[in-house]
C-alpha cells in the first residue's frame, strides 16, 4: 500500500513514515497542501493521511480538489479538533475517515489498512495461487500449509505478484509501489528482495523472471 502523509509537524510526519514503512507500506511526505497536490498529480497513492490545518493550502482545500478531480485515493483526515461537528465537516469535504489528535498509532494503522482495502487499487483480503496463501489483513503468508516468515517488503512483493494473477510485474512497478521515490533506480534492492522471497518460498520456485517484462508467479 502506498501512503502519502500530508503533515506540517515534521517530527510527527517522520515518526509516522518510519512506523508505517516498518509495517511494509510505502510512505512519502508532504509538509503543505500545495506540495501534496503536486505529488498526487505525479503519482498514484492508495491512502492519504491529511492534516486539516496545513500551510499554503489547507487540508480541506486539498480534500475538495482531489474529490473534484476524482482522485481515487482514500483520505484519512487528521485534526486537533475532535468535536462531532468537526468530524461531520471533515467528512463533508470528501474525506473517507477522520481522526482527532492525539490518536492511537495502532488504531491509525488499522484504519489505514481498512481504507487501503477499499481503495480502487486495493486487492482481495486473501490471495491464493499455486499453494501460496497470503492474508493481506493479518499480513501472514503460507505455502502448502507451511508458515512463511517474511519481511514487510517481501510480503509486499508477494502481494503484488499474487494480485497480478500470473501476469508479469516489472521491476519498475515493484520499485514504485514498494520503495520510496528517493530510491536510486540503479539499486539492486528489488532483485535482492525477490531473491530472498524465492528462497523462503522454497522449491520448486514459483517465481520466474521474464527479461524485459518482469517477475511473475
Amino acid at each position: 500500500m502506498r501512503v502519502l502523509i500530508v503533515e506540517d509537524e515534521t517530527e510527527l510526519a517522520a515518526m509516522l513514515a518510519e512506523g508505517l514503512r516498518a509495517e511494509g507500506m510505502v510512505c512519502e511526505v508532504a509538509h503543505d497542501g500545495a506540495r501534496a497536490l503536486e505529488m498526487t498529480a505525479a503519482a498514484a497513492y492508495d491512502v492519504l493521511i491529511l492534516d486539516r490545518d496545513l500551510p499554503v493550502l489547507s487540508g480541506d482545500a486539498v480534500c475538495r480538489a482531489l474529490d473534484t478531480a476524482g482522485y481515487p485515493a482514500r483520505i484519512l483526515m487528521l485534526t486537533a479538533a475532535g468535536a462531532l461537528s468537526d468530524l461531520v465537516d471533515g467528512l463533508g469535504q470528501g474525506a473517507d475517515d477522520y481522526m482527532a489528535k492525539p490518536f492511537s498509532y495502532l488504531e491509525l494503522v488499522a484504519r489505514l489498512r481498512a481504507l487501503g482495502r477499499r481503495a480502487p487499487t486495493g486487492t482481495a483480503t486473501v490471495l491464493t495461487r499455486h499453494g501460496i496463501r497470503l492474508d493481506t489483513v493479518r499480513r501472514v503468508a503460507e505455502r502448502d500449509g507451511r508458515p512463511l516468515k517474511l519481511t514487510p517488503r517481501e510480503l509486499g512483493v508477494l502481494e503484488l505478484l499474487l494480485a497480478a494473477d500470473g501476469a508479469p510485474v516489472s521491476t519498475e512497478e515493484l520499485r514504485d509501489r514498494l520503495w520510496d521515490a528517493a530510491l536510486d533506480p540503479a539499486t539492486t534492492a528489488v532483485r535482492v528482495t525477490v531473491h530472498a522471497l524465492r528462497r523462503k518460498l522454497g522449491e520448486p520456485s514459483p517465481i520466474s523472471h521474464d527479461p524485459g517484462f518482469g517477475y511473475r508467479l
